[in-house]
């Protein structure tokens, strides 16, 4: 790693298989990548002071609006043909609408047609859930009442986005290629990324390396990324979507930031 020193923690987190990554980097000590089963044991192990960028909704809309909530709509456009990587959020009584544990496919999948029903009725206009948003819902959750839990948290904690986060990166250009295709690590635009990444204060050899068991390389890079987007907020230098920030019912903060 190069770059000057700096004088507070700083984060990136990323949801995989296991839990949580974390992409850290603490003053005296190398950067690190570690998973975490939950949330709260990575806030946690981090400095109290610690700044965490994650990518994760944080701030659930009462209704959801064409587009989703104001950040998604207002990142869209910078992002091109990626940005298809932003989903609407639905709903925070879609994203409660099933909270128990799922045994079998069958009833994942009824629990996914359930939280669709009611993302429909508060949606305009209606708008069901996706696989690939449900796939993340406890995710979601968990962080959401974390925050809701402990307040201290919300002016250290913030959601980003890994392709708004690259954006920013590129000099205020969108990533030219995907990081995967259906489904499928894309060699030649992870290497993109890691060679943006590496040009900005990550070393070549810590981007190489395996990920920790439990997280992907994909959620790897992303929680990299992420990661330098804490280190600006940290020193005052991070945009967010919008500016200033909204709220959602709870008072958590609505914003991406980059």
């Amino acid at each position: 790693m190069s770059g000057a020193a700096i004088e507070r923690a700083v984060a990136g987190v990323d949801g995989c298989k296991a839990g949580w990554i974390a992409v850290s980097r603490i003053p005296g000590e190398q950067v690190a990548a570690t998973v975490f089963a939950t949330f709260a044991d990575l806030v946690a192990a981090l400095p109290a002071d610690a700044a965490i960028a994650v990518d994760m909704p944080i701030g659930l809309p009462a209704f959801s609006s064409r587009g989703g909530r104001g950040p998604e709509a207002l990142v869209r456009p910078l992002l091109g043909q990626r940005q298809s990587s932003v989903f609407s959020i639905p709903s925070r009584t879609a994203l409660y609408a099933r909270t128990d544990g799922f045994t079998t496919l069958d009833a994942w999948y009824e629990a996914h047609r359930e939280a669709s029903v009611v993302a429909r009725a508060t949606s305009s206009p209606p708008r069901g859930v996706s696989i690939q948003a449900f796939g993340i819902f406890s995710k979601i959750r968990e962080l959401d009442a974390l925050l809701i839990e402990r307040p201290e948290l919300r002016g250290r904690v913030i959601e980003s986005h890994p392709e708004v986060a690259f954006w920013q990166l590129n000099g205020r250009r969108a990533m030219s290629l995907p990081k995967k295709v259906k489904g499928r690590v894309n060699a030649p635009g992870m290497e993109e990324r890691k060679a943006l990444l590496s040009r900005h204060e990550l070393a070549r050899g810590f981007l190489d390396q395996a990920p920790p068991r439990g997280a992907a390389e994909d959620d790897f890079l992303d929680a990299a990324a992420v990661m330098l987007v804490a280190a600006r907020f940290a020193r005052g230098e991070a945009i967010c979507f919008p500016d200033p920030p909204g709220s959602d019912e709870h008072g958590l903060p609505v914003a991406i930031w980059a």
